[in-house]
């Protein structure tokens, strides 16, 4: 097997420096130590090191695209493929890279560290070695993340903890597989109805807003001024916003008056969003709110971007982003 890893920073090869962590480690002599008398040859792994490398709190669009454009064009010389990458958001790019990729037909996995790899007590050799062994098994498919000794699908997947070794969590979906001898692996079936020649990711303007008690309409205007393209509402429960709050139902459905879209997810990890199920849903539902299902809020974030990208819009833009793409959604 042929495996192509590329390198886009994170914590993983991040080394000291007077104002903290910056990468500056030798990522691809360490790799290729790793590898050193095991059962892969170096003639086996191809690497790649994105310029600039970043800390995945600085990850745009951008960068999203420059991992999709690295995967494509090493597609015809490698099997299977790792992406080294920052824990902070390699959900949000894990999830970015599969609606982006549905045609790949090549496993791609995400992994990084929550120490440096320099450090003694790093789980950077775990987590690397558990994303090359889920490739070697050759049942990996789609886009996968590996951490902390689990193997969770790429778009169905959260970052729970900053600290803990098993620091990610799939909290609407079961586990792809879990590490052993042998491993553990979960019967999983991802559905989605893919997307043909996809366009570049681009930058778009995409308001995320949290409900809390005691949020005020003219408050929520303020959010929403000026407009955005798209507006994400992290609403409580099954979607449910302060219906009573005067006037605060009233600039949502002015928002989707003008046509631009408003998805409602849950700030509940685990959660499915059902608009309308409650009469403080309701009024929102009706305007024409979309809400994200069980998708996870990197799932639903990147969806947005996503649907941008290609240019969606209005009932276009609706009827998209409730379909499976990728499998990040439950039809």
């Amino acid at each position: 097997m042929r495996i192509h890893i590329t390198y886009t920073g994170g914590t993983i090869g991040m080394v000291d420096s007077p104002h903290g962590l910056v990468p500056g480690a030798d990522m691809r002599g360490w790799l290729y130590g790793l590898i050193d008398g095991t059962q892969i040859s170096a003639d086996q792994v191809s690497f790649t090191q994105l310029d600039p490398l970043i800390d995945s709190s600085c990850a745009t669009p951008e960068n999203w695209q420059a991992i999709v454009d690295d995967l494509r064009s090493h597609r015809d010389d490698a099997d299977a493929f790792i992406i080294l990458h920052g824990t902070d958001t390699m959900s949000y790019s894990s999830a970015a890279v599969s609606y982006a990729l549905t045609d790949f037909g090549k496993p791609v996995v995400f992994t990084g560290s929550q120490y440096p790899l320099g450090m003694v007590e790093t789980d950077a050799t775990a987590n690397v070695t558990g994303a090359l062994n889920a490739v070697l098994s050759g049942r990996a498919q789609g886009v996968s993340l590996f951490f902390g000794h689990h193997l969770i699908a790429g778009n169905r997947v959260s970052k729970v903890s900053s600290w803990a070794f098993e620091g990610f969590a799939a909290p609407s979906v079961g586990l792809l597989a879990q590490t052993g001898a042998p491993w553990h692996w979960e019967p999983y079936e991802s559905r989605g109805v893919g997307w043909a020649d996809p366009k570049p990711y681009t930058r778009h303007d995409v308001a995320v807003i949290d409900m809390a008690p005691g949020i005020t309409a003219a408050r929520l205007e303020a959010m929403f001024t000026p407009r955005p393209e798209a507006v994400l509402i992290r609403a409580y429960g099954v979607g449910n916003v302060p219906s009573d709050e005067p006037g605060l139902t009233d600039v949502i459905a002015g928002v989707l008056g003008e046509g631009i879209p408003v998805v409602v997810a849950s700030q509940c990890q685990q959660a499915r969003v059902l608009l309308g199920h409650y009469e403080t849903g309701d009024a929102i539902a009706r305007a024409g709110a979309i809400g994200t299902g069980d998708m996870t809020l990197e799932a639903a974030y990147a969806k947005i971007v996503f649907l941008l990208s290609q240019g969606l819009t209005g009932h276009d833009f609706a009827d998209w982003y409730i379909r499976p793409i990728a499998g990040e959604i439950t039809a």
